[in-house]
């Protein structure tokens, strides 16, 4: 058990986790077989954006709720880097928006962009996170973890309503008219009211479950796993196959899957390298303004056949020059860190 606080799983997860998200953004098998890409990017990436919520949910949620939910600066620091990063974000990709012309044209649709849309089509997890935080607080504040978790799983249904299942409900007349009045605030029910809560405060119930030391062990939680996607993708199989998906980002047995994984990083010991947090979410950040400039230079250098048309090839493009690019950075901050530290 004394291993386990330095979190070697949770920490290296995070680099598997940004190179999920890369690939959802360049689909790097659909040169080989569509449903390969559908079963491996669309299916099992989709645990990338749930284990980022996660950790929030265990490390600071989690904390703060079995503080007696009295320790709340540490709660909004996190609100607040957060809300930081995604003012940077906002700020980095609003050019490409302007370029592209993909401004929205009227103050409810900036309000839109800003709330639940993000400024770019990644850019929907900070404002996510942050009104999931907000609501998940107020539900752990008021009830008890179930209760709330119990809560943010209703939500979760109502959202793959919107999502996964959308062409199953939307054959209700009047579903279909509520579903469009969620979709003229929010583009997708993947946003922080319907998908962001249950996981959040699923790590919150891990935490509440591993600091009771309720653990049967690595071995239930591989079994767990195994069984739980397996049936995600059988899940995303039926969703797909019969057209009833608007989007694929919310799978009701994402729940459980992601239940299982976290706790089987939970028991990986060791000490992971302080890096990976910072590297992991500077890669989610800006690698689709690395995804653009490739795409760019390879159409200066005429090698857009190789590292455009190729989509596996353009993963790992984006991949290598993303990780690179904020490595460097990372350092960069380090070291602007110490000389101000020097000079204190």
């Amino acid at each position: 058990m004394a291993g386990r606080k330095f979190y070697a799983g949770i920490d290296h997860f995070r680099l598997a986790a940004a190179v999920m998200v890369i690939a959802i953004h360049t689909a790097p098998f659909s040169g080989i077989s569509e449903t390969l890409d559908f079963l491996i990017t669309y299916c099992v990436g989709r645990v990338a954006v749930p284990f980022f919520l996660m950790t929030t949910g265990y490390f600071v949620l989690g904390s703060w709720k079995l503080g007696g939910c009295t320790a709340d600066g540490k709660v909004i620091q996190s609100l607040k880097k957060t809300l930081f990063l995604y003012a940077a974000a906002f700020v980095l990709y609003l050019p490409v928006n302007f370029y592209s012309g993909g401004m929205p044209e009227s103050v409810g649709g900036l309000l839109r962009m800003i709330f639940f849309d993000g400024a770019f089509y990644h850019l929907w997890y900070f404002p996510a996170v942050i009104i999931g935080c907000i609501l998940a607080a107020a539900l752990l504040r008021r009830t008890s973890v179930g209760t709330a978790f119990a809560f943010a799983v209703l939500l979760y249904i109502i959202g793959a309503g919107g999502d996964s299942y959308f062409g199953l409900v939307s054959r209700i007349p009047a579903i279909k008219f509520l579903y469009g009045v969620i979709f003229a605030v929010s583009s997708y029910t993947r946003n922080g009211i319907f998908y962001a809560p249950v996981f959040l405060l699923l790590g919150v119930l891990i935490r509440k479950q591993w600091e009771n030391r309720r653990d049967a062990g690595s071995g239930w939680s591989v079994a767990g796993l195994i069984v739980s996607m397996a049936l995600m993708l059988a899940e995303g199989c039926l969703t797909y196959s019969y057209g009833l998906q608007r989007h694929n980002s919310m799978y009701l047995f994402l729940i459980p899957v992601m239940y299982f994984l976290f706790r089987l990083l939970l028991c990986v010991p060791g000490r992971a390298p302080g890096w990976t947090r910072d590297v992991s979410m500077l890669v989610y950040i800006i690698h689709p303004a690395v995804l653009i400039a490739l795409r760019g230079a390879a159409g200066i250098c005429g090698l857009t056949p190789v590292l455009v048309d190729n989509a596996l090839v353009q993963f790992f493009s984006v991949t290598i020059v993303s990780f690179a690019a904020a490595a460097v950075l990372v350092h960069i901050s380090a070291l602007v860190k110490k000389e101000a530290h020097r000079n204190e």
